[in-house]
């Protein structure tokens, strides 16, 4: 799978993505809370100065460090990618509601992608100095410590974060959940799946690659799983980086779950 580039350092690209990120968050944080320009793009999605800010600091930053292809929610979308082996693919900053709003929940997300999977990630919360990390096969960190999604499989007394219709529709299976605050960025959301912070999360559809990829890989690597609701891993890097509605637990829940909403689909989708 990864013939195209013959004995990959990765843990050298983990290691100089961080400084990439770190740097990132930095920018981000010199205009959060401040006055800075925002408007609206496609139907809902919001996007200011900092979110071009950060993705052009990023995209210089990641192709030293990779000539790889690029995907990011604040850059046109460009063909090539599909032909390359290893894409970028960014969010500069995942959850600009909250950033706009002066909340603390929202991240800096970025994964290289390599033949459809990631292979490196890196997810930064500026405000919290909470640092993701993550290379195939080597495990995830949160500042440097390991990660692991929570074990066991109950889901009474499990926490659960998202949105309120899906854990309304958990809760008329199981009601003794716990609901945390929903955290508004979908990649720091999953990424506390991965650190144990929560139980469990759905995604609404349409989430896009540059939402999912960093968190796919923490999650994995840290013991968890994000798919499909019927349980299949999911595919970057394709022409239309749009998902459905997903499902994200350590992994023995997460078995646990697939098979409770089996028959349900239609509530959680």
């Amino acid at each position: 799978m990864l013939d195209a580039n013959p004995a990959p350092d990765y843990v050298g690209v983990r290691d100089r993505l961080a400084e990439a990120v770190r740097e990132a968050g930095l920018l981000a944080l010199t205009t959060f809370r401040g006055e800075l320009k925002s408007w609206i793009k496609g139907k809902s999605s919001p996007v200011s100065e900092a979110d071009l800010a950060v993705d052009a600091l990023l995209r210089e930053r990641l192709l030293a460090i990779r000539n790889a292809a690029w995907l990011s929610e604040e850059t046109e979308d460009d063909p090539v990618r599909l032909h390359k082996p290893e894409t970028w693919i960014v969010d500069p900053i995942d959850g600009t509601r909250a950033y706009l709003a002066g909340s603390p929940d929202w991240a800096i997300s970025t994964a290289l992608v390599s033949e459809s999977r990631p292979v490196v990630a890196a997810l930064y919360a500026p405000v919290t100095d909470e640092l993701f990390l993550s290379v195939v096969g080597q495990g995830a960190t949160l500042n440097n410590t390991p990660i692991h999604a929570s074990a066991g499989e109950h889901i009474a007394g499990a926490r659960f974060s998202g949105a309120k219709q899906r854990l309304d529709s958990l809760a008329a299976v199981e009601p003794r959940i716990q609901r945390s605050a929903r955290v508004p960025s979908l990649a720091l959301r999953l990424a506390r799946v991965a650190s144990g912070a929560l139980d469990g999360t759905f995604a609404a559809p349409s989430s896009h690659d540059w939402d999912l990829a960093a968190a796919d890989l923490l999650l994995h690597e840290a013991g968890g799983a994000l798919t499909t609701l019927t349980g299949e891993l999911l595919v970057y890097n394709q022409p239309d980086p749009v998902h459905g509605a997903l499902l994200a637990a350590g992994r023995q829940r997460h078995a646990v779950l697939l098979e409770l909403i089996r028959d349900r689909l239609a509530e959680f989708a």
